[in-house]
């Protein structure tokens, strides 16, 4: 794998650690401003839209512009935000820097994967861009708990300071590792827009929704699930999401290596083995040890389904792939904030803390049923093309010369 994925990498690292991090400052940052819990959540819920909006704004204001200069504006973009959110006043000039740094969040990852397919063979694709994507799994295992330590100790400004000397790290890596990749001749924004026209662009969208929202669903309520049904004290819920994030990592790995061999059943053993074990989730959280193994495997099945999903978008969309590839990454915080949403409403609803997992376990078993779907209408594609190929003139004498 070449030097550059490094550098990409290291840009994931930053905005994986600075997506999560504010999870665990929440109590220190409503603190500071005089706001409540709920209101602080809106740094979460902001980033997340801020992605969803981003991720195409970002793309179709960058097609004018290679793709490695690009990424380095998209950087800059972040290190600004995460200032401005560091040395921010009030809330509302804080929500403001969240919203600034996530708008380079969904650009960067979908750029970074067409320019990481880009630096490899044909056959190694998939693995390029789970090698970026270990940047944002590896910030879960060492970026968020580093963070949300630093930020409990000295101060949550501290903490948003460090990650914009990430991004400036992650900048002048890809200033000097990225080679110049200017973006293909002939390739427009209307072209870029007929991607949406493709079922099967349109089909993989929809299973990222679906398949990372079922992992969001159950995650998102983690500290209540752990410390009330399973008896964990408070601060444990911290390594709890270090194993889901050492899951991740492992899953993204696995996921980009076999998806370059086997795509479409690396994803329905993927989703279908993260829907059982979701559904399991509401038995296993009731055991301490069963409980943290199940969070590691969530994490790992739920990641697996990355690369070959940010894959099947590239292939799909193939000679316009940059705003697809863009658009799938504000896909999975859609599939966050639906996934976030719903897991609350039966929470309200009474059915208890590990109601959730039913949620995201019925969430991955749809998205199971699109990749079927999706895979059905290629092979009936292929099937149809195979044989209007055989009624032409060169298909008839081949027939008849075999």
């Amino acid at each position: 794998m070449p030097l550059a994925l490094l550098a990409l990498a290291i840009g994931a690292f930053g905005i994986g650690t600075t997506e999560f991090v504010i999870m665990g400052l929440l109590p220190q940052v409503a603190g500071d401003f005089g706001v409540s819990i709920p209101t602080a959540g809106l740094l979460v819920t902001g980033y997340a839209l801020g992605v969803v909006i981003g991720a195409p704004l970002m793309t179709v204001l960058g097609t004018k512009v290679p793709r490695k200069r690009m990424l380095m504006l998209l950087m800059g973009l972040f290190i600004v935000g995460n200032l401005l959110s560091a040395v921010a006043p009030s809330f509302s000039v804080m929500l403001i820097g969240r919203v600034v740094a996530s708008l380079a969040h969904g650009a960067f990852f979908g750029i970074g994967s067409v320019v990481a397919a880009e630096l490899v063979a044909p056959d190694k694709k998939a693995g390029a861009i789970a090698m970026m994507f270990t940047g944002l799994t590896v910030a879960n295992v060492v970026g968020v708990p580093l963070g949300t330590l630093v930020g409990q100790s000295v101060g949550w400004r501290v903490t948003f300071t460090i990650v914009a000397g990430l991004g400036v790290i992650g900048l002048a890596g890809i200033a000097k590792l990225v080679p110049d990749l200017p973006k293909p001749e002939g390739v427009r924004l209307r072209h870029e827009l007929a991607a949406f026209k493709n079922t099967q662009v349109l089909l993989a969208m929809a299973m990222t929704v679906l398949g990372f929202g079922g992992v969001f669903a159950a995650i998102t309520y983690i500290a209540p699930m752990m410390t009330h049904v399973a008896g964990f004290a408070d601060g444990s819920v911290t390594w709890l999401l270090v194993l889901f994030g050492l899951g991740m990592v492992g899953g993204n790995l696995v996921g980009g290596r076999f998806a370059d061999r086997a795509l479409m059943p690396m994803l329905y053993v993927s989703l279908s083995s993260l829907a059982v074990v979701l559904a399991l989730f509401t038995v296993t959280a009731h055991n301490k040890i069963a409980a943290a193994v199940t969070i590691a495997l969530i994490g790992a099945l739920g990641f697996a389904t990355v690369p070959p999903l940010q894959k099947r978008v590239l292939d799909q969309a193939h000679g316009a792939p940059t705003l697809a590839s863009a658009v799938n990454i504000g896909a999975f915080n859609l599939g966050n904030a639906l996934s976030a949403w719903l897991g609350g409403i039966v929470i309200a609803a009474g059915f208890g803390y590990t109601a959730p997992n039913w949620v995201g376990a019925v969430l991955a078993a749809a998205a199971l049923v699109l990749a079927i779907l999706s895979a059905a209408l290629e092979r009936r594609t292929s099937a149809r093309g195979a044989v209007v190929a055989a009624g032409t003139p060169n298909g008839r004498r081949a027939a008849v010369h075999h």
